[in-house]
């Protein structure tokens, strides 16, 4: 039985979840499957994917072909790197030691370079939010000026009005 790891989709309109599966070429997009290896949500940035390492690596060795979509992610996650290493030990050009040592080294690179991309969305929203926050305090400190005018104008208005009545009373 050809088997296919892919997404199965769910969520409501607009606002898609995904889970990874190992399923049948055969069966429908969100019907039966084999099993569930993880999941992944594309509407967080970045997109989080939760993945059962170990499963993923062990369909890939039992010859799972992923689809597009999951290959990225698999190789995100570095399922493919980790596989194509062991395929380094089956043919004798590594030892298990250096493949550990490759994967760690690589899973760290790749931890910092995430960890890198996430304090760069950071500091740019806080520079957005920055930018939002003064802009707002332009137009509030634009309309407590116009605001300040209206009060002074009808307070001289007032008084006008106040000095009229008081030389009215008094010529009386």
């Amino acid at each position: 039985m050809p088997v296919k790891l892919r997404l199965a989709r769910h969520g409501k309109k607009s606002k898609p979840f995904y889970y990874i599966i190992a399923a049948d070429v055969r069966a429908p997009r969100d019907g039966k499957y084999i099993e569930r290896i993880g999941n992944y949500n594309p509407n967080t940035n970045p997109a989080t994917i939760h993945l059962e390492f170990d499963r993923a690596l062990l369909w890939l060795q039992r010859g799972a072909q992923p689809t597009d979509t999951v290959r990225n992610i698999l190789s995100r996650e570095g399922v493919i790197y980790k596989n194509h290493l062991l395929k380094g030990i089956k043919k004798g050009a590594l030892t298990e030691e250096q493949v550990e040592e490759k994967y760690n080294s690589w899973k760290e690179a790749k931890n910092n370079k995430l960890q890198e991309q996430l304090e760069t969305l950071r500091d740019k929203e806080s520079s957005d939010n920055e930018k939002r926050l003064t802009a707002e305090k332009k137009v509030n400190d634009a309309r407590a000026e116009v605001i300040a005018r209206k009060s002074s104008v009808l307070a001289k208005e007032i008084e006008e009005q106040e000095k009229a009545q008081n030389e009215e009373t008094e010529s009386k």
